[in-house]
């Protein structure tokens, strides 16, 4: 027997959830997501990735600004739905929302509760270095991120994994969580858990003044740092190039041992900040790191060998 639904959800994150949801069979009584915003060269309005999938499924998509407006709420509640799933929508729900549903709001949230409730848990997981985390069903309640857990899918993070690729796999496991949740919502088998209160950390908003590197942190800091923040806003770090500044941003790296500058010097004898080698090895304080991918301005990604054929950086200069 198939739930009726609401959905709510904004960015590409969500719409593996939506997809797996009609998949399923659930009907999805309408679909919410975030007003279009000015986005591209021209800054014309763009609906978001939930938006626009939405659409291409024929389903009915709504858009308020907020549920300020008593008529928005009252839409809510009018479309009698079991529950509703809330996958990075955007908003902090009122009260009249969370319990308008029979069932009330189930919420995908990509990560291992309490550690990094909030807005950005998957980039500030691999900035911290934890070595796993989680996509968890919680059941909504009007503190942030503070609902009792209903079923959890840990996931690994390597040392080669970008926040990007973490989030594609944390997409793809909140989708199969959350329908497997709804089953047991079905069958009346579904158990929330309480949260513990130990261990509760928040993940802020990634604020852009964080993406530039800091070569003096120690090597495996400063390559989270790096992964954590690729693909957007991307790590960056500047150099003179023409006779100019120029920002390059880092979209991954790994630390390395043994490297040096001609003469075989140890990384920890060389100021951070330093190029070790000729394949981007950067001394860090202590440690070093060594560039994998970078972007210039305006151009693609290219592999660190790529990027040196056509852009000068010799071994001792110093990148800021």
């Amino acid at each position: 027997m198939a739930l009726r639904l609401i959905f709510m959800g904004t960015p590409e994150f969500s719409v593996s959830v939506l997809d797996a949801l009609l998949t399923a069979g659930h009907d999805i009584a309408a679909v919410y997501s975030q007003p279009p915003r000015p986005a591209g060269r021209g800054m014309a309005e763009q609906p978001s990735p939930v938006h626009r999938f939405a659409l291409s499924k024929g389903l009915d998509v709504r858009t308020p600004l907020n549920f300020k407006d008593e008529a928005d709420r009252a839409a809510f509640s009018a479309l009698n739905a079991d529950a509703a799933v809330v996958v990075a929508y955007g908003l902090i729900l009122p009260q009249a929302v969370l319990s308008a549903p029979r069932f009330g709001c189930f919420n995908v949230h990509a990560s291992k509760l309490p550690r990094w409730r909030g807005a950005a848990p998957i980039q500030r997981a691999i900035m911290a270095g934890d070595a796993e985390t989680a996509v968890m069903v919680m059941q909504m309640e009007r503190g942030l991120d503070t609902g009792p857990v209903c079923l959890a899918r840990e996931v690994a993070i390597t040392e080669a994994m970008t926040a990007g690729m973490l989030h594609d796999a944390l997409s793809a496991a909140g989708a199969a969580v959350m329908v497997e949740a709804l089953a047991h919502l079905e069958a009346g088998t579904l158990v929330a858990t309480p949260q513990s209160s130990d261990g509760v950390t928040y993940a802020a908003k990634i604020d852009k003044s964080e993406a530039r590197i800091d070569f003096t942190r120690d090597a495996s800091a400063v390559a989270n740092h790096i992964r954590g923040l690729s693909p957007f806003p991307g790590a960056w770090f500047e150099t003179a190039h023409g006779g100019k500044s120029e920002r390059i941003k880092v979209l991954n790296a790994v630390t390395v041992s043994g490297s040096g500058v001609p003469g075989h010097m140890p990384p920890g004898h060389v100021p951070p900040g330093h190029v070790l080698d000729n394949h981007l090895t950067i001394a860090c304080g202590p440690g070093a790191v060594r560039l994998i991918e970078v972007q210039r301005a305006g151009k693609k990604p290219v592999t660190a060998d790529e990027f040196l054929r056509g852009f000068k950086i010799a071994p001792g200069d110093k990148l800021a």
